[in-house]
Parts: structure tokens; C-alpha cells; sequence
């Protein structure tokens, strides 16, 4: 039986009783992109839900149709909290230090915090390493991505030695518009090969424990055995879940506290937040993302 919200919450932090909401009348929740609108939505929903319990005014949630869009809405504060990859966070900070605060961080099932970026192509197009995607089209979800586009974008190169200019080493570059279509486009045939992302644990035919790819298998939009991988990045830590700073202290606290606690209070919530199973999340500060911004700054700029 799932504890109730109120247990989960006493055994992660003690917080102080009254109205912790009493600095704002609504809670607003960006989703990242990754998977088509109303998907993200129904995953999110359950949070949504235990928002609203936990600080007594209506909770919205907004699934932008790209990255930026969530990065705009932070550094507008249009947005309150956000799950972010590790290069949006590096945009959002590189354009306001101060517009967010890094929180939590997703924890896999083997205690660790990283991801990769995992290449790919159908087992029938005889692709099976970078090599044999010279003259392809290679798509890459979202600019703004860090599996998606900033570790390629820098890996890749070192691997091919040639850029990521259409015409010089792939036939094609093409952004697709995020991971799922990413992993729809290439299942389909539309494209030779992508880049998405997985914490590269469990197994290749369940999509991996977590990420984009289990995703995909969860709602039945790819047959692992009609893919298989064809490169692999280093390891990247995980995104965080960031907070807009100028919240009031009490709201940072209580979130805080309610997604440190989700994984213990409702799992299944937890799994569809988090994009498959981990044990939850963890304290993480902007010292696990300084790599990743100075990347950012050398690769895009801002």
C-alpha cells in the first residue's frame, strides 16, 4: 500500500506547521521534452497531484513543445520547478546564475547518478558502429539537449574526426524535435540513425532500466529487437530538478522534501517522473553541472 503523502514527508525532512504556500496562490511545473505533450502530462500528473496536497493552492503543469521553452519559462518565472537535462540547466544558468537552484538528482538503481547518450540504428540497415554511418542521416533531438546533441556534438567529432556539419562526415544532420521522435524516426526508417538517452543498466531489450528508450517501450512505440546500439558516450551526469530561487523558503523546502520522498511514498509515481525504474533522488548542488556549463559555453555559447 502507497504511504500517504503526510508519512512520506515526515520521514524526509521536518518542516515547520502553517501555510507554506502563503507567498504564492499557484505551483507551476515544467515538464522537458522527450516524449509527445499529453504523455509527459499524464506522467507528471501524479505529482501534480501530491503539489497541491502538500502546498494548498493549484498546481499546473506546462509541456512546452521544445527545451527552451522550459528554459524561458525558468528564466522568465513563469515556471517554478522543472526536471532538467544537465545542458538546459547549463543554458538556463549561463543566461541568469541566479533564475534556478539545482536540488535533486535522479539515483539508478546501482546508487549511481549518470547517464549516456546511446547512438542507434534498425538491425536490417546493416548500420552497426559510426563508421558505417558515414553518408547517413544522423538526428539528434533538440539543440538544447545534453544526450541529445551537446555530448554528441563533442564525443563524436573526437570519434570521427570530422564535424557535424551535414555533408562532412554524415550525409545529413537533422534535429528531429526531441528523443521520442528520435526513436520513432530511426524505428520507422525515416532516418539511418539517433541519439537518445538510457542510463545504459539492465537490459537492451526492456530499453534499458530508465530513459528515453524505456519510455518508448512502455508505450509501445518501439520493438527493442528491430534496434540495436551503435555507439555509446561517457558518462553524464544526471540532470537535476531545479527550484526558480526566488521562491519563498518554506514552498523550496516542502518540494524539496515531496520528491525526495516520492520514490518511498508512490513508486509507480516515481517511475513515470523519473522515466523508469531508480531508486528516486538525491541532494545535488551546481558543482556536479560546472563541467557541463563550461561544454555548454564552449560548444554553443549560452
Amino acid at each position: 500500500m502507497k504511504k500517504t503523502l503526510a508519512l512520506a514527508l515526515a520521514t524526509t525532512t521536518a518542516l515547520s506547521t502553517g501555510a507554506f504556500a502563503q507567498d504564492i496562490t499557484e505551483f507551476r511545473i515544467g515538464i522537458l521534452g522527450g516524449e509527445n505533450a499529453q504523455d509527459r502530462m499524464n506522467s507528471y500528473q501524479c505529482l501534480a497531484d501530491y503539489t497541491t496536497e502538500a502546498l494548498g493552492v493549484e498546481t499546473k503543469l506546462f509541456a512546452p513543445a521544445d527545451y527552451n521553452g522550459v528554459i524561458q519559462g525558468l528564466l522568465g518565472g513563469t515556471l517554478d520547478m522543472a526536471w532538467l537535462g544537465a545542458s538546459a540547466y547549463a543554458a538556463t544558468f549561463l543566461q541568469d546564475p541566479e533564475a534556478v537552484e539545482p536540488v535533486l538528482i535522479k539515483v539508478n538503481l546501482d546508487g549511481s547518478v549518470g547517464y549516456h547518450s546511446i547512438g542507434f540504428a534498425r538491425v536490417d540497415s546493416g548500420i552497426k558502429n559510426l563508421e558505417d554511418m558515414k553518408g547517413k542521416v544522423f538526428g539528434f533531438g533538440d539543440p538544447n539537449s545534453t544526450s541529445g546533441y551537446l555530448i554528441p556534438s563533442i564525443e563524436i567529432p573526437e570519434a570521427t574526426g570530422s564535424t557535424m556539419t551535414s555533408g562532412d562526415y554524415f550525409g545529413e544532420v537533422r534535429f528531429t524535435g526531441g528523443h521520442e521522435q528520435t526513436i520513432v524516426a530511426v524505428s520507422n526508417g525515416e532516418i539511418d540513425g539517433g541519439v537518445t538517452w538510457a542510463d545504459g543498466q539492465g537490459n537492451w531489450e526492456d530499453g534499458y532500466n530508465s530513459g528515453a528508450l524505456r519510455k518508448a517501450v512502455d508505450a509501445g512505440l518501439v520493438d527493442m529487437n528491430d534496434i540495436q546500439q551503435i555507439w555509446i558516450s561517457k558518462v553524464i551526469p544526471e540532470g537535476p530538478v531545479v527550484l526558480r530561487k526566488a521562491l519563498p523558503a518554506d514552498v523550496k523546502a516542502k518540494m524539496v522534501a515531496l520528491v525526495d520522498g516520492l520514490y518511498e511514498a508512490d513508486p509507480e509515481c516515481a517511475y513515470g517522473v523519473a522515466a523508469g525504474d531508480t531508486l528516486g533522488f538525491q541532494a545535488v548542488t551546481h558543482e556536479m553541472y560546472e563541467s557541463i556549463v563550461a561544454a555548454r559555453k564552449s560548444v554553443i555559447g549560452n
